[in-house]
């Protein structure tokens, strides 16, 4: 029988792997009634992969929306039709590329800037994701997006490749990044190692891999394992909090909004009890009150790690 189990795990996806795959055989590991994770990464990415357990899914959109850091590292003179090195070569050229050129071209990345989603990625056309009529050699037009580059820092660069630090908004396409930046330096360029260091405020945290989570299984089981999980709150962390009363705590459990001393209209809070126990997220509304957005179901019931 599946438990009920409530909290985030932090995985170190493995290559070669998808994220659904990875999901699922640590959903298998814990037992678990509920499990999601908070956005795909490539199958021959690596890095951190948070996953939600139980409680914890109602917030993963908040960690979807939030800021992610890459390692990225880039064969030039090289493309492919994925943008990666699962991909087919499809046009080289010879590389004639120095640092100065690479940091001349990199600041033009910076800020808020349009983006194109590759035609192999997930996003849906008519039903179905637009990865399957790429193999099927059909493309179509897609809209650009507008992502955010906060940082682009070059790491080290070789007579054939490119690595790269990335800070980018949710949305971004390393891949297409990585493209764009080879166009620019006029030899063209792929994905050959991606590597996710920090999604959202977990950059500090405890990454687990899945022979590790597999051991943590077999000595001690779900005990062992339980410990490995981070609170349903550290999924919002990124947000101010507020402390309500035990009658506004009530009332806003009754789907009611409540008087609040904050006054930053249309603001996401962290609501917090009297006893600083985490009861969801908020949003503060015209008139100063502030309205339930997601809540947990009993927060005296959610394993908190």
């Amino acid at each position: 029988m599946r438990r009920q189990v409530h909290g985030i795990l932090l995985l170190d996806k493995p290559a070669g792997m998808s994220s659904n795959g990875a999901l699922q055989k640590v959903k298998r590991l814990f037992n678990a009634k509920k499990a999601g994770h908070t956005g795909s990464l490539d199958p021959i990415a690596t890095g951190m992969l948070p996953l939600c357990f139980g409680e914890a899914t109602k917030f993963s959109q908040y960690l979807l929306e939030s800021d992610k850091i890459y390692y990225v590292v880039a064969k030039l003179g090289v493309q492919t039709n994925t943008g990666d090195i699962e991909g087919e070569v499809i046009a080289t050229k010879p590389v004639n590329v120095t640092q100065a050129q690479v940091e001349k071209v990199l600041p033009t990345f910076l800020g808020e800037i349009e983006q194109i989603p590759p035609m192999f990625s997930a996003i849906k056309y008519q039903g179905k994701p637009l990865y399957e009529l790429a193999r099927n050699g059909i493309e179509i037009e897609r809209k650009a997006r507008r992502i955010t580059i906060f940082s682009l820092k070059l790491d080290e660069l070789t007579d054939d490749t490119l690595t790269l630090r990335v800070h980018c908004s949710k949305g971004t396409y390393i891949r297409t990044l990585v493209e764009d930046i080879g166009h620019q330096l006029g030899c063209g360029a792929h994905v050959i190692n991606l590597h996710r260091i920090t999604v959202a405020s977990y950059g500090n945290a405890v990454m687990y891999t899945l022979p590790e989570l597999e051991a943590i299984a077999e000595r001690s089981q779900f005990a062992g394992l339980s410990n490995c999980l981070l609170p349903v709150e550290t999924s919002v962390q990124a947000y101010p909090a507020i402390k309500l009363s035990t009658s506004a705590a009530f009332y806003l459990r009754m789907g009611q909004p409540v008087r609040t001393t904050l006054s930053q209209t249309g603001s996401l809070v962290r609501l917090l009890s009297e006893d600083t126990k985490f009861l969801g997220i908020g949003e503060i509304m015209d008139d100063g009150r502030v309205k339930p957005q997601r809540l947990l179901a009993n927060h005296d019931a959610v394993v908190n790690g």
